[in-house]
């Protein structure tokens, strides 16, 4: 595994911080907002807690997104082809969660520096919001996309330092957990039907993954858990006192599932007849389909291939023109040795590299592609992700 941070190139940290955040209101309304609003002012009047909602800089520390939150040092996640480092100590944030120990470390200086009754620390209640765009490498296809939105919802109370019953059996427990659950199924999907199952998080207790039944079946909608101590301490807080409930979600699945959108594009659109339905939360209006172009490719890569580095490459290949793929998927691998020795020779490999049949799938949301433009974007990828010697075909 390749944990050394490969800085992500000048260009694409300028795109990737020019990004639009969908979830802040600064940048233009959107309906993620709406509907991350739904979810806030349920839990807060339902708990009767104060909001503490922040709109943080997609730039954290490494130590932040990893260490303090319990990952460890040989964690798959951490790898250099998975994360985008910035430089040694600096990345774009992998999850929302890269937040959460700043902000307690803040509350940990509050509370040594004399915080009582009069600093608002002396029984807090409190639902910390962390919404915004987080950089991962990911597939291309019509529900994944290498910037998708998430929100981070810890509830953090702190227990009165003159209550005498307080203690850990006073802090959100595994009922409040539920209830946090259910509260936000509704919310977001009002009289959808949940499920849990076990999932094993870095940061949290007693972790579960949350699940709503749609017409195409069972699909996660959180992972959520009770707050790990380890979390608390490294921030300098006493686990005695403070404690709560830690809940992702990831907000443009969310958004889809609300809406009733099969495309994760759409969500970005500029086009008038899909940007404008995406200021509200009704039912979504399916506009006209572009007919898809498909392009084979057969190319010669390492044996470390897989369909999240591979979309990684072609988002970085195409730029902008990256919108109006509707999905990259590997057809078939083969491996150098298992090819016949007619094809070795044709394709050039060697030892080690494997032969991909890569197909583009091309739908513009607005427009129709024409073939000369599926053709030169075809060229484009080609040129980025082939690693053979020999060049199997010009362009057309």
């Amino acid at each position: 595994m390749n944990t050394s941070p490969s800085p992500l190139p000048a260009r694409d940290l300028l795109a990737a911080l020019e990004l639009r955040d969908l979830t802040d209101p600064a940048q233009g309304p959107h309906a993620m907002q709406l509907l991350l609003e739904d979810v806030l002012s349920a839990l807060t009047r339902t708990w009767g807690c104060a909001l503490d909602l922040r709109h943080l800089h997609p730039l954290v520390a490494v130590e932040d997104n990893y260490d303090r939150l319990g990952y460890a040092h040989g964690d798959v996640t951490r790898d250099a082809r998975y994360s985008r480092y910035v430089g040694e100590s600096v990345m774009l944030r992998s999850h929302t969660s890269a937040g959460i120990p700043p902000v307690l470390r803040q509350l940990a200086a509050r509370l040594r520096a004399g915080g009582g009754a009069g600093d608002g620390l002396n029984g807090l209640d409190v639902l910390l919001a962390l919404p915004g765009v987080v950089h991962r490498r990911d597939s291309i296809d019509r529900l994944h996309v290498g910037t998708p939105h998430q929100v981070d919802l810890w509830r953090i109370v702190i227990t009165a330092d003159d209550d005498p019953d307080a203690g850990p059996t006073s802090l959100p427990g595994p009922g409040q957990m539920q209830q946090m659950i259910a509260l936000l199924v509704q919310a977001v999907l009002p009289g959808a039907q949940w499920r849990t199952t076990a999932a094993v998080h870095p940061y949290t207790r007693a972790g579960m993954q949350v699940d709503v039944r749609t017409p195409a079946g069972w699909v996660e909608l959180a992972e959520c858990g009770l707050i790990a101590e380890h979390v608390l301490t490294g921030a300098g807080l006493d686990p005695a006192r403070v404690g709560g409930l830690a809940l992702g979600m990831g907000l443009d699945r969310a958004l889809m599932l609300r809406k009733g959108i099969d495309d994760i594009r759409v969500l970005r659109s500029n086009d008038p007849r899909l940007a404008g339905q995406l200021l509200d939360l009704s039912p979504w209006r399916p506009v006209s389909s572009q007919p898809p172009v498909r392009r084979d490719l057969s190319i010669v890569t390492g044996d470390d291939v897989d369909a999240e580095l591979l979309g990684d490459a072609v988002r970085s290949a195409l730029g902008a023109a990256a919108e109006d793929l509707e999905s990259v998927s590997v057809l078939a691998t083969t491996r150098h040795e298992d090819l016949p020795p007619a094809a070795r020779e044709r394709l050039g490999t060697r030892p080690g590299q494997v032969n991909v049949l890569l197909r583009l799938v091309l739908r513009p949301l607005g427009a129709t592609s024409t073939d000369e433009e599926a053709n030169q974007l075809r060229d484009r990828v080609y040129a980025v992700v082939h690693r053979g010697p020999v060049m199997e075909w010009a362009r057309s």
